[in-house]
């Protein structure tokens, strides 16, 4: 779910960056999607998959949480990358233009290495929302097995076993830690582009 989040989120932002009216049709869209209770999306993404039929492609319960996870991570990447792939100064942009580059070459050398900054807290922030998006999904849609319903079914042992409950939420816990740990690793990678991260 992180990961096509991730992916969907970037190209919504490159889509907007590129044509201005795109922008102004999707952004206020985009932050209003944040405001449907994901409580009441996750049985509706569950149903609406189960009638979807492509080939012999199945829709299976796992699928319907890693809709609801990547619906929770986009938003921050996705608005990230978009005020990224904006920073770089009017100068900068008009000397590439100068320069004759296009838009490709533009995006590459100039605004992609200026998002950088932008876009690693965002993952991070992703990284997380696709945790609780998760663990919200597997509880909305009674998905078994998963750390939501571990939660659920574990709380009824709150007075007899109080440890019991924390295992699930220590997991969850561990899972968004290591989610962060990835995005930490790759911002090492880009490290030559990270002049000071802004906070998301």
């Amino acid at each position: 779910g992180w990961v096509v989040g991730v992916t969907g989120g970037m190209l919504l932002a490159l889509a907007m960056q590129r044509l201005r009216v795109v922008e102004w049709a999707v952004l206020p869209l985009v932050v209003l999607s944040q405001t449907v209770p994901l409580i009441a999306l996750a049985p509706l993404v569950r149903s609406w998959g189960a009638k979807l039929e492509i080939g012999s492609l199945a829709w299976e319960p796992w699928m319907s949480v890693a809709v609801i996870a990547s619906y929770l991570a986009f938003f921050p990447v996705a608005v990230g990358m978009l005020r990224g792939l904006q920073s770089p100064d009017t100068i900068h942009v008009e000397l590439m233009t100068a320069y004759a580059a296009g838009w490709f070459a533009t995006l590459v050398r100039l605004r992609l290495p200026a998002a950088v900054p932008y876009l690693l807290p965002a993952l991070r922030l992703a990284a997380a929302n696709a945790v609780i998006g998760t663990v919200v999904a597997e509880v909305a849609t009674g998905l078994p097995g998963g750390i939501g319903r571990m939660i659920l079914g574990f709380a009824n042992f709150a007075s007899s076993d109080p440890a019991k409950p924390w295992a699930p939420i220590f997991g969850a816990v561990a899972l968004g830690l290591v989610a962060a740990g990835f995005v930490t690793l790759l911002g090492r990678s880009l490290s030559r582009f990270r002049r000071g991260e802004v906070v998301a």
